[in-house]
């Protein structure tokens, strides 16, 4: 068995700490995985998935249920849950504000699909956007706000955090002059474990911009979602 030295990631997090990059549950270090190295990466989480299977005295060999968990549970962490944490942020078209387009822009509700790295518990649920374009905003095609956000949210984090990264891309890519993001999601840390409360969610914001200066405009946003 390799030293723990050895392994594919151990060297990418020596790449990071190298390079003085945070490696959190909800960072992208897309730029440190190196081609072929996704591919380890998901055989090393498989190795120890299942000796967690083991450890929690799970007939792997005999158990034809479980004999492939391991291996399901790599590919489902590596390449889609967490796989926001891994691929690049995908490319994004953007085109000039031509016409000079000022009026609030609502894109919603967009599905929400990411865990709790308390739990790794999913939390799914709903994100409304709200842009005000300015005359030198960029424009980008409807679906790319649905793309950033898995981009996103395919990461382990809280709902707090993930609300303000995804505003911070949006920003940068969009440049409005006003943001604003609600996301209402539920919490399977609540309802499956705990408390086992199956009616709570959480809602959260960002406003930022118009939306944080003009109470009018916060008041028409919010009052056009109430309607959705």
């Amino acid at each position: 068995m390799p030293k723990e030295t050895d392994t594919t990631s151990e060297r990418i997090r020596q790449r990071l700490l190298a390079a003085g990059r945070r490696f959190h549950a909800n960072d992208n270090i897309a730029d440190f995985v190196e081609p072929g190295e996704l591919e380890a990466i998901q055989a090393e989480v498989a190795g120890h998935m299942q000796q967690v299977l083991k450890s929690l005295v799970i007939d792997v060999d005999g158990d034809h249920n479980t004999a492939d968990t391991a291996k399901r549970v790599a590919k489902m962490f590596v390449r889609e849950v967490f796989a926001g944490r891994y691929r690049p942020m995908p490319p994004v078209t953007e085109f000039p504000n031509v016409e000079r387009l000022s009026e609030l822009l609502i894109v919603g509700p967009i599905t929400m699909r990411s865990a709790c790295s308390h739990h790794l518990c999913p939390i799914l649920g709903k994100v409304w956007i709200g842009i005000l374009p300015r005359e030198d905003s960029h424009l980008i095609g409807l679906s790319k706000y649905a793309r950033l956000t898995e981009w996103i949210m395919n990461r382990p984090q809280i709902q707090e955090e993930a609300v303000i990264q995804l505003a911070n891309t949006l920003e940068e890519k969009v440049n409005p002059e006003g943001l604003a993001i609600v996301i209402e999601a539920d919490h399977f840390c609540m309802r499956w474990r705990g408390v086992k409360d199956a009616d709570s969610s959480m809602t959260n914001s960002v406003m930022r911009g118009a939306f944080l200066t003009n109470p009018d405009l916060r008041r028409e946003f919010l009052a056009l979602l109430s309607r959705k």
